[in-house]
């Protein structure tokens, strides 16, 4: 079945930094996702979180975002990737670092991709409490595509225990 690119798709994605001013590079990435990609309907909060799979002295702020975007999948990535790399992320190799910015997308509507450079739903998303919990703050009750169970209830069977905090309290926003 083929997509109908007149009609914008529900998407929802994930910024994260723990270098410089970490809050001034998520405000700033929201603004060229914007202006490139689609208009955000809700904002999560900001919320601190210890570093996920590698051990670094700076926490990250962590948000999630929800936008209406015309654009394909490919398109979606590619602009992403040119907003880390405008926000100074540097990629060198495999695995995790340190980054000014990272952008993932957690969910292209109900979509399931998987392909060598694009894995959609993002595939740790229900391993991982920094993402699951500013995804619940705004889409509690969106059914992961693949699991058939909603954020909430992935945030309730999840088994990581790393710590997450409210940086900045009710930042919802709508557009």
């Amino acid at each position: 079945m083929s997509k109908n690119w007149q009609e914008p798709e529900t998407v929802y994605l994930l910024f994260g930094s723990n270098l410089g001013d970490r809050a001034a590079n998520i405000a700033k990435a929201l603004v060229k996702v914007r202006e490139r990609t689609g208009v955000p309907f809700i904002v999560s909060s900001l919320y601190e979180t210890e570093p996920w799979g590698f051990m670094h002295e700076n926490s990250f702020l962590n948000q999630a975002v929800g936008l209406h975007t015309h654009a394909s999948p490919h398109t979606l990535l590619k602009e992403i990737l040119t907003i880390e790399q405008e926000s100074g992320r540097i990629r060198e190799g495999k695995g995790y670092a340190a980054r000014s910015l990272d952008i993932d997308i957690l969910f292209y509507g109900r979509d399931v991709i998987n392909l060598n450079n694009l894995v959609i739903p993002h595939p740790r998303i229900c391993e991982r409490r920094f993402v699951l919990v500013p995804l619940d703050e705004i889409a509690p009750d969106f059914i992961h595509p693949v699991r058939n169970k909603s954020i909430h209830d992935l945030l309730k069977e999840c088994e990581d225990r790393s710590w997450v905090r409210n940086f900045s309290e009710g930042r919802q926003i709508l557009f």
